[in-house]
């Protein structure tokens, strides 16, 4: 039997394949909007500033979505295209996995479920920022979700595999 959580995975793939039709003006206002929000205390400390005149690009593979991300004075600046410094690139289970902390970030990299490309020393020092942000900074409510769909995530993952494993034995 399904659970809310496995339901909505399910039908995830679909319905997040439709935010690639949003347009980049409104994606970027919404993400600069929650960036800003999220990150505000390590921005302010610091913590973004290995950005200040470089980009990344975040690129989910499976959606079909990519987005750019500097550091500038005001902030942190999303743009639908830059000279990118480095790409870190993946499927949107594998960003969640990382950002709920259900997956451990160099295995996702050593298994290259996610992959940098680019400037590697910058693709690790990012990785790291990213691993290394309190996630008790975040809403708690907000972690909570996250930390379920992480969970929710790695079980799916771990019978997918057993089932390979069985049916390849």
């Amino acid at each position: 039997m399904l659970n809310l959580t496995q339901l909505a995975l399910r039908s995830a793939d679909p319905l997040l394949g439709l935010a690639r039709h949003v347009p980049f003006t409104l994606q970027r206002w919404v993400l600069e909007a929650v960036v800003a929000r999220l990150f505000a205390e390590p921005v302010e400390d610091g913590a973004f500033d290995l950005l200040h005149g470089r980009w990344l690009r975040l690129e989910v593979s499976d959606l079909q979505l990519a987005w750019c991300l500097t550091r500038e004075r005001r902030g942190l600046r999303m743009a639908a295209r830059a000279p990118v410094d480095v790409c870190i690139r993946g499927n949107w289970r594998e960003f969640v996995l990382l950002a709920s902390r259900q997956e451990d970030p160099d295995t996702l990299f050593f298994r290259r479920r996610l992959v940098i490309e680019g400037d590697t020393e910058l693709g690790l020092a990012m990785k790291n920022l990213i691993d290394s942000l309190d996630p008790e900074q975040l809403p708690p409510r907000l972690w909570r979700s996250l930390c379920r769909v992480g969970e929710v995530l790695r079980e799916d993952l771990a019978q997918r595999q057993s089932t390979a494993a069985g049916s390849a034995g």
